[in-house]
């Protein structure tokens, strides 16, 4: 099975390489055709479509994988969001959510001035490369649950609803 993820980020593909291990797997890099910030449920889960969608136009043999980070509110209250998405070789698409917390507002008041939350996350952790690692999800539940984790469980969710095959979104109504 040949499988293109939307991203070079090793957290995503090792998550991918986690639930397929015995896919030949093919990271690249593709646009999401979203903000760069994603700042909704909704522009995560297109951000995660998308990329699955250029993924798998990029191999007519390959499933299309990809993974969305993102932040929504609830209320008035930020939180962590990421999405993924499945497009099978027959063109069907699945999405899955997983892991949301809660930011604290200082995260909120940086992204509001047109920062990403990974370049945000460098300086508040004072660390390198937060997005390629522990990720905000591994700050901020105290290295429980790391960034890998996060889209290891959304890959799964799509593995599993592409092997049962009957949920799927059609792809003009995304």
């Amino acid at each position: 099975m040949n499988i293109c993820i939307g991203s070079k980020n090793p957290t995503k593909v090792d998550a991918v390489k986690d639930i397929f291990p015995e896919a030949n797997l093919i990271a690249l890099e593709v646009p999401s055709n979203v903000p760069n910030q994603p700042f909704s449920d909704e522009e995560t889960r297109r951000g995660a479509i998308n990329r699955a969608l250029h993924s798998r136009e990029s191999h007519s043999d390959a499933i299309g994988i990809g993974l969305e980070g993102g932040v929504m509110y609830v209320g008035k209250q930020l939180y962590l969001c990421n999405w993924g998405a499945l497009v099978d070789v027959s063109g069907h698409i699945y999405t899955a959510s997983g892991a949301r917390v809660v930011l604290p507002i200082e995260i909120d008041n940086e992204l509001k001035t047109g920062k990403e939350l990974g370049d945000i996350m460098d300086e508040y952790a004072r660390r390198q490369d937060v997005r390629k690692n522990e990720g905000a999800i591994g700050i901020f539940t105290n290295d429980l649950i790391s960034r890998k984790e996060m889209f290891t469980h959304v890959v799964k969710m799509l593995k599993g609803q592409m092997e049962y095959g009957k949920v799927n979104i059609k792809n003009s109504s995304n």
